[in-house]
């Protein structure tokens, strides 16, 4: 698992200052309950080598913040890459199914039952593993690009995608608006998981859009709405109108507020990882 991240400033002129850069880098016994073999980032810190060994899903997140303490708090690009760890290892396991590897019916967890609306009881997931005893692989639309030529600085470089690779892009961005009398800040985000084929073919996973506003006095959301790209299951788009909740919710503790209450068949697993990234708007808007 490869990550990259970048803090940008544009200026009214349009001008660009890059703030900071991280990277991280993982090897995951993927089929041995996603152990960490190996570990590294940059900036690097030698306290993350106590990550070796740890699961790259369940308990990892807390395994973070006793390994790096204050790393949550602090807004960094290092802890925004390491706090998706999880769900990216998640999500990856889609290029198994792909490429016609199944995990064993034991280890399918049907206990996940409403654990999100894809997994909502009675969905299309659900019903084919009792059927078929492994979940569909849907394909999903073929990944436009979402660069465009007028914003060379939108996205830092990405390597290219290997066959079976897959991929998440997040966005964030963030600016101040005036309100009438009162400023506010903005935020426009997007998200998406990508699968590369055999064949050379990138297709979507997920697909969200964010837009949202937060009242700069007090750091609440008052506003917050998400957009559906492509989703797996027929079930997944009603998962979106659970970003409305945000409103009213502090930017203060925003990723532990999002994991304890945006739990059932009316949320999804992918969405709260982006409402989760919220947290850092503060910081952002701070830079500005």
């Amino acid at each position: 698992m490869f990550a990259r991240g970048r803090d940008l400033l544009t200026s009214a002129d349009g001008g660009t200052t890059v703030l900071g850069n991280a990277a991280l880098e993982l090897t995951i016994a993927y089929t041995s309950q996603r152990g960490i073999v190996a570990i590294s980032c940059d900036p690097p810190v030698d306290a993350l080598e106590q990550l070796v060994g740890v699961r790259a899903s369940t308990g990892f997140r807390q395994a973070v913040d006793d390994a790096l303490p204050g790393e949550r708090q602090s807004g960094s690009l290092r802890f925004q890459l390491l706090d998706d760890v999880p769900t990216a290892a998640l999500v990856s396991g889609y290029a198994l199914g792909a490429g016609g590897v199944h995990a064993p019916r034991s280890e399918l967890a049907l206990q996940q039952a409403d654990l999100c609306a894809g997994w909502a009881t009675g969905a299309t997931i659900l019903t084919d593993i009792e059927i078929n005893g492994r979940p569909p692989v849907v394909t999903g639309p073929e990944a436009p690009s979402i660069e465009t030529p007028e914003d060379a600085w939108g996205w830092h470089e990405v390597a290219l995608l290997p066959a079976h690779g897959m991929r998440r892009r997040r966005r964030l961005d963030v600016w101040r608006e005036n309100d009438g009398d009162h400023e506010l800040g903005r935020v426009d985000g997007f998200f998406r998981d990508s699968h590369m084929d055999a064949n050379g073919c990138e297709t979507v996973v997920h697909e969200y859009g964010i837009s949202a506003s937060i009242d700069l006095e007090t750091m609440q959301f008052n506003a917050c709405d998400a957009s559906v790209g492509a989703l797996p299951w027929v079930e997944c788009p009603v998962a979106a109108a659970s970003a409305g909740r945000l409103v009213g919710a502090p930017a203060d503790g925003l990723r532990t507020w999002v994991r304890n209450t945006f739990l059932g068949p009316t949320t999804c697993t992918h969405l709260n990882d982006t409402l989760r990234s919220l947290e850092d708007v503060p910081a952002l808007l701070a830079s500005l």
